[in-house]
């Protein structure tokens, strides 16, 4: 099968897709001089991944140049087009190449969208090498890619391209269009409106150039960007950013900055079960035991998110919004458990009391298991309950209440 098959009525993005890493612009951090990804393309030992990673960043491009290192058959399948009996047809011509000597690399786009069932079905073919799966995926996989599966692969992580990444894209697709030229000023404008996304720029310039004479100016990238790209991405920085500013607006308490923020992420497209997810974290985390009624009010928020979904949906998280905003707040449960780990990790031998252990045979009785222990409502008794060592520890300190 032939990659890179040169057919100019293609898009242009898929045009000027790029055929080695010496032409792979972005991504230093896994595929730079001497990391993970260029070492196994440049020795051709391809393994098991999943690519993490906004739109428009390289997964596809990535998977193509990983399934040219070697011999190897490349196979293409998206899981919005896709279903268990495409998976199976697959695998099928994979165990045929396998008996052949050939092995197989199969990209799966957006593999969060195959359920756990049809997820489960790559696993024993990616354990005896039928297949080396490379999953591309703009969801979190720990939450969206099966345990199994992912234990079995190598989680990579993709950031948006930065402005002058874009622009560099951006300059050498030009050279594909004969007869066009792109003012500056309408270059850095595309880098601008494409938020990190190389697809979206590259379509963007495509559409300007048939929009425009010989010159590529402002006013045509403004007519093919229609709308103004909006300054959110569901795995890029805006995500990060919002969601970090809504964090912390619920922790200062300010509901209206917080509602501010939720807007613009529901607005952005974002997934309100991971809102709803955050929000769990934050009743316990940064209200804890000042209102124990905050952690139920946000499962009881995240269930409600699981059964409804949008639209109705953002009412329920604007009302655990404000809830939380608003209710004292308190780190004493996060602080508590923090300072036990250290102690577990700095004693892990340290001896449970005799009076605390438990009890089943006689022999252990007469060891003096489990001896002296009492217990009745409202007694305190005056035997220790951590191990001699940790015995004046404290890692949580109750308050008046």
């Amino acid at each position: 099968m032939n990659l890179f098959s040169d057919n100019t009525k293609r898009p242009l993005a898929d045009r000027v897709r790029p055929r080695t890493l010496d032409e792979f612009i972005g991504q230093a951090q896994v595929v730079g001089e001497g990391q993970f990804l260029r070492t196994m393309i440049t020795r051709g030992t391809p393994t098991s991944l999943i690519l993490w990673g906004p739109p428009g960043t390289g997964k596809t491009t990535l998977a193509r140049i990983i399934a040219s290192s070697g011999d190897f058959a490349f196979e293409e399948i998206s899981a919005v087009t896709s279903g268990l009996p495409d998976v199976k047809k697959v695998i099928e011509r994979a165990a045929e190449r396998k008996k052949l000597g050939q092995a197989t690399v199969l990209f799966v786009d957006e593999i969060h969208r195959f359920n756990k069932a049809q997820q489960d079905a790559f696993l024993p073919h990616v354990e005896t090498g039928t297949i080396i799966l490379i999953g591309a995926t703009t969801e979190n996989p720990s939450f969206e890619v099966i345990g199994p599966l992912l234990s079995r692969s190598r989680v990579v992580v993709l950031e948006p391209l930065s402005a002058e990444q874009i622009l560099a894209i951006i300059e050498r697709a030009t050279r594909e269009l004969p007869g066009k030229a792109l003012d500056a000023d309408a270059a850095r404008l595309l880098a601008e409106l494409s938020a990190g996304d190389a697809r979206v720029a590259l379509g963007g310039l495509e559409t300007a150039a048939e929009l425009a004479g010989g010159r590529i100016t402002l006013e045509s990238v403004k007519q093919a960007m229609q709308k103004p790209g909006l300054k959110y991405d569901k795995n890029g920085e805006y995500h990060y950013n919002l969601i970090s500013a809504y964090i912390k607006s619920l922790r200062g308490g300010s509901a209206d900055a917080a509602l501010f923020y939720l807007a613009r992420m529901l607005e952005g497209g974002e997934d309100p079960k991971f809102i709803a997810r955050r929000l769990v974290i934050f009743a316990s985390e940064d209200i804890g035991v000042a209102d124990n009624t905050a952690l139920p009010l946000a499962v009881a928020a995240f269930q409600a998110i699981e059964r409804i979904g949008l639209p109705e949906g953002r009412i329920i998280l604007s009302q655990a919004t404000i809830a939380l905003a608003t209710a004292p707040k308190d780190r004493r449960a996060y602080d508590a458990i923090a300072a036990a780990i250290t102690a577990a990790q700095e004693h892990p031998a340290a001896e449970v009391p005799l009076h605390l252990r438990n009890a089943p045979t006689k022999l252990m009785k007469d060891l003096g298991y489990g001896q002296d222990y009492r217990w009745q409502p409202g007694f305190e008794p005056d035997q220790g309950f951590l191990p001699d060592e940790l015995k004046h520890q404290k890692f949580f300190t109750p308050d008046q209440q």
